[in-house]
């Protein structure tokens, strides 16, 4: 009997910075070469990069597997983290600041480097910005006219941290494991 996990893939730098896929439907979409690469129970959420798939495959081999076919397909260098579906949702569970702040966003960073994690866990944090270290993510909230100013803004925009690390807004990562 095959095990089949399920996962969910965030693709780095989708439709943003000139990097426009669509998602959902047709045959130029996301989530149809995800299916055409073998993943199964596909299903994207919101146009910014999130994939939930199923798959026998360990996570790396599904993220090698995801960045070559967005890479083969749309001739773009595809960055892709993988974390088990159940994972994410304890990720999101475990936010360790007030959820929701007036005027502030609240982060979550997803890092595949484990020297990356260590890095901007250390980030000494702004005024009006908190950071704190989670299991393979690093948590993150910002007054909402900091976010690109801020310690974790402008070390996040550096080209090295590119490939390790995505991104997403809590109530997005609270969309996916709905």
């Amino acid at each position: 009997m095959v095990f089949v996990a399920r996962y969910v893939a965030f693709l780095r730098g989708v439709n943003v910075g000139g990097v426009n896929l669509k998602m959902a439907s047709g045959d130029d979409s996301v989530a149809a070469v995800f299916t055409a690469a073998g993943f199964s129970a596909v299903r994207t959420v919101l146009a910014t990069g999130n994939v939930i798939l199923d798959s026998a495959a360990r996570p790396d081999t599904v993220r090698a597997t995801a960045e070559r076919a967005l890479r083969d397909r749309f001739g773009y260098d595809a960055w892709v983290l993988v974390y088990p579906f159940d994972d994410v949702a304890a990720i999101s569970a475990a936010f360790p600041f007030e959820r929701v702040i007036p005027d502030h966003h609240s982060y979550v960073t997803f890092v595949s480097d484990p020297q990356v994690l260590d890095e901007l866990a250390a980030l000494d944090p702004g005024p009006g910005e908190q950071i704190a270290p989670g299991d393979r993510v690093v948590y993150w909230q910002v007054r909402r006219t900091q976010t690109l100013t801020s310690a974790m803004g402008k070390t996040m925009g550096k080209k090295r941290y590119k490939s390790s690390t995505t991104t997403r807004n809590l109530r997005t990562l609270e969309r996916i494991v709905g």
